[in-house]
């Protein structure tokens, strides 16, 4: 399998999350929505101008930055 980060899904793409590459208070707000690994994700919908991006995460819409999205890896 093709490990890329969750930035690169385009709309309509499904991934799993394999791990997070952040630290800090960024890392734990994110494992505090259930990014954590094994967790599906949706890429829903890119802003016009490419960033923030809204993900469906655990039947919640969340939009992330590029800056930490770069960081999830997904499967």
């Amino acid at each position: 399998m093709n490990e890329k980060s969750l930035n690169e899904l385009n709309a309509g793409q499904t991934a799993r999350v394999k791990k997070l590459l952040l630290t800090g208070s960024m890392r734990r707000r994110l494992q505090d929505i259930g990014l954590i690994e094994g967790t599906e994700v949706e890429c829903l919908q890119k802003s016009p101008g490419g960033d923030p991006v809204a993900y469906l995460i655990r039947g919640a819409v969340i939009a992330l930055r590029s800056e930490d999205s770069s960081k999830v890896l997904v499967i």
